[in-house]
């Protein structure tokens, strides 16, 4: 294996493994000796690609996020705007329940106050996502043009995260894809024209039990 493919794979090894650690532990709770030991590497081969353990929690982090924005934005051509924003909602909640390597870096997103050089704002990406999508299910005459789109994407998007930290201290997260039926159920409602409102109720029920069976 030539020398850069193994440095990357090691790279990768360390991050999954952080990852992991700092999913069950926390950033303080978490050093960088079990890290260490946790990924099967040296002490050397850790401090070759992260000089700390900020430096390393960033990279969790980063992979985190470009886990979720290359998987949402899967998402973004999809027709109607509306059906594509709920079933995104699902997928990623199934992802933080099965996924290690995002739940390890939601959990820093969240500790991020903890970190000396603050994380650059994980949510403005998520903000833009939501709004495109909300911008175009308006267009598709499936949202009320009385919405304010910027308002209703900040919402939505901290009513996520408030879901998934209440799903995590309850359970575990176990129940989140449930969880999410609550959220658009709520917000439905006050979203969609009333000749549309029936179908997506519908449509969100479907959704549900086609992921969580999948």
């Amino acid at each position: 294996m030539a020398r850069q493919a193994r440095a990357e794979m090691t790279r990768s090894t360390i991050i999954k493994a952080a990852a992991d650690l700092f999913d069950r532990y926390g950033y303080v709770a978490t050093s960088l000796v079990d890290i260490i030991a946790h990924a099967g590497v040296t002490k050397g081969s850790l401090y070759f690609h992260f000089s700390s353990k900020e430096e390393l929690a960033h990279a969790v982090v980063q992979e985190q996020h470009a886990i979720w924005t290359d998987h949402a934005r899967s998402f973004i051509d999809d027709d109607p705007a509306l059906e594509a924003l709920i079933r995104m909602s699902f997928s990623l909640s199934i992802q933080l329940v099965e996924h290690p390597l995002v739940r390890g870096g939601i959990r820093l997103t969240l500790e991020q106050g903890t970190f000396q050089r603050p994380l650059p704002d994980p949510y403005l990406d998520w903000i833009m996502i939501v709004r495109s999508l909300l911008e175009r299910a308006t267009a598709e005459r499936d949202v009320r043009t009385s919405v304010e789109l910027d308002r209703l994407a900040k919402f939505i998007v901290s009513s996520f995260t408030g879901l998934q930290l209440v799903a995590q201290v309850l359970n575990e997260r176990r129940n989140l894809p449930d969880r999410m039926v609550d959220l658009w159920q709520v917000v439905l409602p006050g979203l969609v024209l009333s000749k549309r409102l029936h179908y997506y109720l519908n449509y969100l029920v479907a959704v549900h039990k086609e992921l969580s069976e999948g």
